[in-house]
């Protein structure tokens, strides 16, 4: 069993899959069909990980992964701690 994950600020969805032996990132995501409820993700833009670390999509899967899908940063990090410590 694996899990697909993709967050918004309003909705968390994880969906759950049966792995198949040699199965990649990229077939997880497609098979969680994530995408067709989520158009807004770009595979060619956003950014895939398990368990939070860093992968390609066509990285291979182990039972019990999680692939996770990232949104897009809206804000540069190091901008916004400028800024928050010029306002405090």
């Amino acid at each position: 069993m694996i899990e697909v994950a993709y967050a918004k600020p309003e909705e968390q969805v994880i969906v759950e899959l049966v792995s198949t032996p040699n199965m990649t990132v990229h077939e997880a995501i497609e098979q969680s069909g994530i995408m067709e409820r989520f158009p807004e993700i770009d595979l060619a833009v956003n950014k895939v990980g398990i368990f939070s670390k860093a992968v390609k999509l066509d990285s291979l899967l182990s039972a019990g992964d999680r692939v996770e899908i990232y949104r897009p940063l809206l804000a540069d990090p190091k901008e916004a701690r400028r800024q928050r410590a010029a306002t405090s």
